[in-house]
């Protein structure tokens, strides 16, 4: 294998502006969206190296950037975290970045791509997952549906580009196949299996793991600001206490949450009672129980969805209910979620990873303790 060049699509627009910036061999893209639909989205011009594409798709304009995929992981590791981030947890991330990105790429090629219907309905359920089903002109989108990636702005630390060369052709592979190397940001002390958020095929390097040192420590339980700020950027920062975390609804706000992001009215909500729970806690299979409809609902995305005007931090949460009456015999009059994680907690978890180079635990150890099995391996 030779270094690919790779097509990220960057922005969809009515209109879309661009200015080049000959001094510094780059363009800048204005108003470029990133965490869309997410509690911290917003908009920011960016700036990009490499070929500039300007396609149609669905009545609008989509910019994509074509580059190596080298100086392409430069911007994603310095856009998934901080540029400040420790040299191991940047170097296990430069590898698990360009693993995945090319395993999704031989994915697109693979004759059993769409094997599994991502969408499965009756008429008491309704189960979705989300993949990359959507990227069907260009190799990956530039934000967190794929890998965040904000051009070379963000590479503002000399330990970025040095943790990429340290790396350069790194991957992860099992049974000789490119690994599938999901990550997220906090597990919340134990890691979940691929099936449970995706296609029901297995992946034996991405089963659920226990996230603890040899002393029963949770590497994902910190508070520690020093190791945080390292590796969530100014905007992840606004998002606090992700290892536990809870969130109350009164009856009025969960009933017409729900009916506004799933478009069913299932009128007052009685229960959400969990009908199928993956090994870290998170639920896949979710039965809402309403005063107008009973309808089980899943995957952990979709559950997130419909939980939250943006997304739950994880579907890994307890139902707490409080009734006006003591008898505790009509509807609740407030729903609270008691939670743990943020993300799906497939993979490699970036809070633990993180604690776990603060520790002194090097690049491999770090990759060999999310991803069991896998084998590194230079392609290029």
């Amino acid at each position: 294998m030779t270094q690919p060049e790779i097509s990220i699509g960057i922005l969809s627009a009515g209109e879309i502006c661009v200015k080049n910036n000959p001094g510094n061999n780059s363009f800048i893209i204005k108003n470029v969206v990133f965490g869309k639909e997410f509690h911290w989205e917003r908009r920011e011009d960016q700036e990009f190296r490499g070929e500039l594409k300007i396609i149609r798709e669905n009545g609008l304009l989509t910019a994509v950037n074509v580059i190596p995929i080298e100086e392409y992981l430069e911007s994603v590791i310095s856009s998934e975290m901080s540029a400040a981030s420790s040299l191991e947890f940047l170097k296990a991330h430069a590898v698990i970045s360009r693993s995945w990105l090319m395993a999704q790429i031989e994915k697109s090629k693979s004759p059993d791509k769409g094997k599994h219907a991502s969408i499965t309905e009756t008429e008491t359920e309704y189960i979705r997952w989300w993949d990359r089903e959507d990227h069907e002109n260009f190799d990956v989108c530039a934000d967190d549906h794929c890998q965040r990636y904000q051009g070379i702005a963000r590479v503002s630390s000399p330990c970025v580009k040095e943790a990429v060369q340290a790396t350069f052709g790194e991957f992860l592979t099992y049974e000789g196949r490119i690994c599938d190397t999901r990550f997220y940001k906090c597990c919340g002390g134990r890691t979940e299996n691929f099936e449970s958020c995706w296609e029901p095929e297995p992946h034996s390097y991405l089963t659920s793991i226990v996230d603890t040192d040899a002393d029963g420590s949770v590497f994902c339980d910190t508070k520690d600001s020093a190791v945080l700020a390292q590796f969530l950027n100014d905007y992840d920062l606004e998002t606090t206490d992700f290892y536990r975390w809870q969130v109350t609804y009164s009856q009025e706000e969960i009933s017409n949450l729900i009916k506004r992001k799933t478009g069913w009215d299932f009128g007052q909500i009685i229960d959400l009672q969990p009908v199928e729970i993956g090994a870290s806690g998170r639920i896949v299979r979710l039965k809402i129980i309403g005063t107008k409809l009973v309808k089980t609902i899943g995957k952990e995305l979709f559950i997130r969805k419909a939980l939250s005007e943006s997304h739950l931090y994880s579907s890994a949460f307890t139902v707490g209910k409080k009734f006006a009456d003591a008898d505790r015999s009509g509807i609740p009059s407030e729903f609270t979620l008691h939670g743990s994680g943020w993300g799906h907690g497939v993979g490699l978890c970036q809070t633990g990873a993180a604690v776990m180079a603060a520790k002194g635990f090097n690049y491999k150890q770090i990759l060999e303790h999310y991803f069991p099995g896998s084998k590194l391996e230079k392609l290029y």
